[in-house]
């Protein structure tokens, strides 16, 4: 990977298909890796610490408000 550093400006939601993209490639990368192959494992490493990066600097996510009924005091969590 690169050294040099260069700030992006993306929005949450390009944010979370780069993500997605990740993980996926992180499956691939594993299959291949067990399957033999010293590449995949230095390129599923690369792709862990990407992941671990953005976990890390992904804003925290802040609870949305419970939906307060007549009696939702009684409410210890919010129900789905």
């Amino acid at each position: 990977m690169l050294d040099n550093q260069q700030k992006i400006a993306v929005s949450a939601e390009q944010l979370e298909v780069i993500e997605s993209a990740l993980h996926t490639q992180s499956k691939i990368l594993n299959v291949q890796a067990e399957a033999g192959g010293s590449a995949a494992r230095q390129r599923l490493n690369e792709v862990k610490r990407l992941l671990a990066l953005l976990s890390q600097q992904k804003p925290a996510k802040t609870p949305e408000r419970c939906p307060r009924g007549a009696f939702g005091w009684l409410w210890t969590r919010c129900l789905d």
